[in-house]
């Protein structure tokens, strides 16, 4: 299998997903050098400072995958003793059933024979796709690509304490996401990145060469060039008492 369903559905939420990943960087910051630490039967899930242990950052953590060298298989959590029960992954089946999507419905899925010989890379990308395309489904955020023994990884939905993802966030966050970010589609993530933060969207005219989004903290327009990629973005606050 290719995962590249997968890889879609993440380019799809890549611009919210990006957004929303910012702001977990941003929580974590304060705590310098840190370790992540899991307890999935307990359901606990802690970034914790290396220089002080009391200082920590807590989620509820939602297992979705493992991803393993040696095997060379991404195991859904549903198919796994340890899994997340919380029915997220479930979720993420019923999907793939509605919608024919095999990597979405085997418990295990073998990589794919084209990985290369860089295969750290390949698992760290794919675990990305797969929690992009978690995010798509779910509408869940933000998620982490935790490493484990032996180039393994696992991919996680995080139940952090985050603020709700508004426009005015957006706008002060866009600039330092938006340069290491490849859309392969912008105009659709954009009308996506209303859609999972809950913003309403309106389209300048029938060409969609411009689209504004609007919540309660402001205003923010993507204009798109020819191209259809994102070409400027204007932002108007909301006025504070």
């Amino acid at each position: 299998m290719s995962f590249e369903t997968l890889r879609a559905l993440a380019d799809r939420a890549a611009l919210f997903t990006a957004l929303r990943q910012d702001q977990l960087a941003s929580a974590t910051e304060p705590l310098g050098e840190h370790r992540w630490d899991a307890d999935l039967s307990a359901g606990t899930f802690a970034f914790t400072a290396h220089d002080e242990p009391a200082r920590t950052l807590e989620a509820v953590p939602h297992l979705l995958v493992s991803i393993a060298p040696g095997p060379r298989t991404l195991m859904w959590s549903w198919a796994l003793p340890q899994g997340d029960r919380s029915g997220i992954t479930d979720a993420l089946r019923g999907y793939g059933e509605q919608h024919g999507i095999a990597e979405l419905t085997r418990g295990e899925v073998p990589f794919p024979d084209d990985v290369g010989e860089d295969v750290d890379a390949w698992i760290a990308d794919v675990a990305h796709a797969v929690g992009g395309a978690a995010v798509e489904i779910t509408g869940r955020s933000p998620y982490y690509s935790a490493p484990f023994g032996g180039g393994s990884r696992a991919v996680l939905l995080l139940d952090v304490p985050l603020p709700p993802l508004t426009v005015a966030a957006a706008l002060a966050a866009l600039p330092r996401v938006m340069g290491d970010l490849e859309l392969s589609d912008p105009r659709s993530s954009v009308w996506d990145l209303a859609r999972l933060a809950g913003w309403r969207l309106e389209w300048a005219d029938d060409a969609f060469s411009a689209a504004e989004v609007t919540d309660g903290t402001g205003t923010a327009t993507f204009d798109f060039d020819e191209y259809a990629r994102i070409s400027g973005i204007r932002g108007r606050l909301a006025a504070t008492a």
